[in-house]
């Protein structure tokens, strides 16, 4: 097989290489926001990206949610010694996006408000190398979100309120690690703007 470098004159732009990943992006990708998914088992999912619908408790006082358990779930395999859980508060239209990792996995629990997931898949022999995803999550969709090493992620701020996403890593966070790739990346493609239909 050739290296990355030597195709890049092809189809694919080098993003990185490390830790056994070789990342890159598919040059030419159609403008839009790639396949919805609107269940947890979509057939079109980036492969080794995982849903898991929230539970809700609601009574006469709000509500309780149980965002992750340690060994279970979407936490099953990550080492609590290891464990990083963050909260980042966004306000309205922002976008952030989007960031890689090598070894990282992050799992995304939006509480408050609503986001619109762009998933973008950057690992050189994948299936689903080069797909894209988007999900619109949070309080009218409750689901937490797995997110592997080497699948490209970021989101953008529906709605009129600031968004809550609640997120756990398993691992610690390391800068030489995180990767950035412009939101507005004219490969990946991605349309930001409201779907007018």
């Amino acid at each position: 097989m050739a290296s990355l470098d030597q195709r890049v004159s092809g189809n694919l732009k080098p993003v990185a290489r490390r830790d056994g990943l070789e990342l890159a992006i598919a040059v030419g990708g159609r403008f839009g926001i790639g396949d919805v998914i609107v269940t947890e088992r979509a057939e079109r999912l980036i492969q080794g990206v995982t849903i898991v619908p929230l539970q809700f408790w609601p009574d006469d006082r709000g509500y309780f949610a149980e965002l992750l358990r340690a060994g279970q779930g979407l936490a099953a395999g990550v080492s609590t010694a290891t464990l990083e859980v963050s909260g980042a508060l966004s306000y309205p239209g922002t976008i952030k996006a989007f960031h890689y990792h090598s070894r990282q996995t992050d799992i995304w629990t939006p509480v408050v408000g609503m986001l619109q997931v762009a998933l973008y898949d950057l690992r050189v022999g994948s299936p689903s190398f080069g797909a894209k995803n988007t999900l619109y999550i949070g309080e009218l969709r409750p689901w937490s979100l797995r997110i592997p090493p080497g699948v490209g992620h970021g989101y953008k701020v529906l709605g009129t309120r600031p968004a809550l996403l609640v997120y756990a890593t398993d691992r610690f966070y390391d800068p030489q690690d995180e990767g950035r790739i412009p939101y507005s990346d004219p490969d990946i493609h991605y349309d930001w703007e409201i779907q007018h239909k």
